[in-house]
């Protein structure tokens, strides 16, 4: 039988350069990004090793923050660190279900 783990992906929010420059210009809690996308891949790419270590899959999920802010004009929400994980999940609800 498959550990929880082996059965579990979680989604990580991932970003290029350009859109994560337009994310910073967006979103009100800048200040608790890192200061360059550098520093933030480094960032991102250090959490995902230390979940894979744990046992669990990661899946890169690639945002476009137009469609994102979009998203988040529409359900009345800051683009937040709250909102982001939401609309990842949304995203990826519907593409498992490939529509």
């Amino acid at each position: 039988m498959k550990s929880r783990q082996n059965r579990v992906v979680l989604c990580f929010a991932w970003y290029d350069e350009s859109q994560w420059e337009l994310l910073c210009t967006l979103v009100p809690d800048r200040g608790e990004l890192d200061e360059t996308y550098d520093q933030w891949q480094q960032s991102a790419n250090r959490a995902i090793r230390m979940i894979e270590s744990n046992g669990y899959k990661v899946r890169r999920v690639a945002v476009d923050v137009s469609a994102l802010a979009a998203w988040c004009r529409d359900h009345d929400r800051p683009i937040s660190g709250e909102a982001r994980a939401e609309y990842v999940a949304q995203l990826v609800q519907r593409s498992d279900k490939g529509t």
